[in-house]
């Protein structure tokens, strides 16, 4: 009997110890595995290659999958929090401090493995233009046949407004073999958007003449046409600024300054409005104040 009540009463004060422990951990819970999401890399990626050896691309899978998991529960936790509201267009809501250090981990320990890079030159410019740049310059001296890599840094320089560097990116890129014709030409745009218009006009020149593929020729030819609209603007805005200094006001009708536009070496039709490469007119804008291209002139607008 003595002993039954030394039982019960053990199971009883163990209980009652196992609902004190359980309400204090509930009292001092702590997400272990956010926490663990958000711990800093405390090796870089040279000692890490080190250590796993010959399984460095299995390190680099995990690093890989991790980078996933991190980006894909930060936008789990922003849409718990919003109501389900999150624009993809726009992480920098998100606060992705490690992304950077997860993808140059995984890189670092297979700088074949394509996959973190392409990943990185979409999500990091958002973040940190230049850890992009960073990314993506280690994965081109690594993979230098991998033209994607030039397509991307590329394309990050333009988003920045550095034109020329993003033209220097597409022609190197564009020297690898089986790159598509493309690439040199957007080499051209870069040094036409930076202004150099003229050597856009060369690099387009060459590149019709050594490619057979009418689709590139047609390409070419648009982009051309574009370049001497763009400078067809110039001109015209010139004269509508000349006017408006001599006159005080706008022009109302294309005919009040068709002597200037002739003067200017502008086509014009018989109504007196200029015409675009495509023998389209351009029409007057802002109260005749500005002008732009038609909206059905084959004029590529950008």
């Amino acid at each position: 009997m003595k002993r039954d009540f030394l039982l019960v009463l053990t199971i009883v004060l163990g209980l009652s110890a196992a609902a004190l422990v359980t309400r204090w951990n509930d009292a001092h819970h702590r997400d272990f595995a956010t926490q663990f999401a958000e711990e800093p890399l405390y090796l870089n990626g040279p000692a890490m290659k080190r250590i796993t050896l010959s399984f460095n691309g299995v390190a680099a899978d995990w690093y890989w999958m991790r980078s996933l998991q991190y980006v894909g529960r930060k936008i789990v936790t922003y849409e718990d929090a919003h109501a389900g509201n999150f624009d993809l267009g726009d992480l920098s809501s998100l606060d992705l401090r490690l992304l950077p250090s997860l993808l140059r981990m995984a890189t670092t320990l297979d700088p074949q493995f394509l996959e973190p890079y392409y990943y990185g030159a979409v999500i990091l410019p958002d973040l940190n233009q230049d850890e992009a740049i960073s990314l993506l310059d280690y994965g081109i001296a690594a993979n230098p046949d991998k033209w994607r890599l030039h397509q991307h840094l590329g394309y990050i320089y333009w988003q920045r407004g550095d034109y020329h560097k993003a033209s220097d990116v597409y022609a190197a890129g564009a020297r690898i073999k089986g790159v598509p014709p493309w690439m040199l030409a957007m080499s051209a745009r870069m040094k036409a958007e930076g202004g150099a218009a003229q050597a856009a006009r060369e690099m387009y020149a060459h590149l019709s003449e050594a490619s057979d593929d009418l689709n590139v020729k047609r390409m070419v030819e648009k982009q051309l046409m574009r370049l001497d609209s763009v400078e067809e603007r110039d001109r015209i805005r010139r004269v509508l600024s000349d006017y408006r200094a001599r006159t005080g006001h706008c022009v109302s009708t294309w005919k009040e300054i068709g002597s200037s536009l002739r003067s200017a070496g502008l086509r014009i039709d018989g109504s007196g409005a200029p015409l675009d490469p495509a023998n389209t007119a351009y029409r007057l804008v802002k109260d005749g104040c500005d002008i732009d291209l038609d909206e059905n002139s084959p004029v590529p607008h950008r």
